[in-house]
């Protein structure tokens, strides 16, 4: 099995609950792991899989506003699957910096993994 990691991902995005967060957006971070299966010795693109596709949907469902971090998570994971056949399981984070709660410092993150 192979993994390929897509780390650290910033997006300028307006994802959330709260009117503000509609309004102003803020950053959000995207870490994905694809797990990926394929026989005998890579030498080529096709025998893997294309982490600029990857990529470019992640970067694509980030820039559509959501409510919950939750709902991208899962979309980007059955987004990902698709692309490819050779994917057993995706793993998305999603961290938002700065959340709109007060007297709060730090992050909040999700993660989903979906095993196909």
């Amino acid at each position: 099995m192979f993994t390929i990691h897509l780390s650290n991902l910033k997006f300028f995005s307006f994802h959330g609950v709260h009117d503000e967060e509609k309004v102003l957006g803020g950053e959000f971070i995207v870490d994905a792991v694809v797990y990926f299966t394929t026989a005998g010795n890579i030498t080529t693109l096709e025998q893997t899989v294309d982490y600029c596709k990857i990529y470019d949907i992640i970067k694509q469902r980030m820039s559509q506003p959501s409510a919950l971090l939750e709902t991208v998570a899962q979309d980007l994971a059955v987004l990902i699957y698709a692309t490819n056949s050779k994917i057993i399981s995706v793993k998305i984070t999603i961290t938002k910096s700065n959340p709109p709660i007060q007297q709060f410092s730090g992050n909040i993150a999700v993660s989903y993994k979906k095993d196909f």
